[in-house]
């Protein structure tokens, strides 16, 4: 089974979207549960999916609502209920490529694969990713610390990623999901698919455009703190967390100048 874990808050615009995403995929219907997370929604969602649970009883899909605690803390509330071999995340206003989980599911049912992720509106492989066998890059702690890859809704891992990682930090509100990744990547073979598998916040940039990614100065601070987190852990020496702080901080002037172009 695989557990799609949606985390909702006032997505009565694209929650639909995102479901029929799940609905329509080429891989086995009966092997998807939904778990819906109403985080605290104020506008219409919550009627909007239970019509759609109702209008498709074929589906499994489960709502739960909850008050207001965060979109760490819904994955988690899914992450917990979830009955999956496979876990993935799909966000509230992004959508799945009909082949996605027919895509992944092929090399994570291969042992040697933990965790995959994809590219999403537009992207391409950078440094220090490179693309081997099968299309695939692998990921490691310090590729992450030079270039977080991974959107959330491009993640499907194995359910034992929880069993020896955990869960997301639900006191963190920015770059929580790169601090999951920097975690499940000590035990776990992490890997991206170099292949275009999801449509994302309507095709916006990663960075500076709307919701919580266009706090800048707060994205960076959960950059810093996930850097400090894997030092403190001795999972970087001192030398490499210098070089990684320079590193963020040069990366965090020019989207400033970016934005401002």
């Amino acid at each position: 089974m695989i557990s799609v874990i949606i985390p909702m808050y006032n997505a009565e615009k694209t929650v639909l979207k995102a479901l029929d995403s799940v609905k329509f995929q080429t891989y086995d219907l009966e092997a998807f549960e939904i778990i819906v997370i109403n985080d605290g929604s104020t506008d219409q969602s919550e009627i909007l999916v239970e019509n759609y649970i109702k209008a498709n009883t074929e589906i499994n899909i489960q709502l739960i609502n909850q008050p207001n605690g965060g979109v760490s803390k819904a994955r988690n509330v899914g992450l917990k209920v979830a009955k999956g071999n496979y876990i993935a995340l799909l966000d509230s206003d992004d959508e799945w490529l009909p082949n996605k989980t027919e895509k992944q599911l092929f090399f994570l049912q291969n042992e040697k694969v933990d965790f995959i992720t994809a590219l999403r509106n537009g992207e391409k492989i950078w440094f220090p990713y490179k693309t081997g066998e099968n299309n695939l890059a692998k990921m490691s702690l310090r590729r992450l610390l030079l270039r977080v890859d991974g959107q959330t809704s491009t993640v499907i891992f194995k359910s034992k990623v929880i069993e020896n990682t955990g869960f997301f930090d639900e006191n963190q509100r920015y770059s929580e999901d790169a601090n999951y990744w920097m975690k499940i990547s000590k035990n776990n073979r992490m890997y991206i698919l170099a292949e275009e598998l999801v449509f994302t916040g309507g095709g916006k940039k990663s960075f500076g455009v709307s919701g919580l990614s266009a706090n800048l100065p707060e994205m960076e601070k959960g950059i810093q703190k996930n850097l400090r987190e894997m030092y403190e852990n001795k999972r970087i020496n001192f030398i490499e967390y210098i070089s990684f702080f320079c590193f963020s901080k040069i990366k965090f002037f020019v989207r400033i100048l970016k934005t401002k172009i």
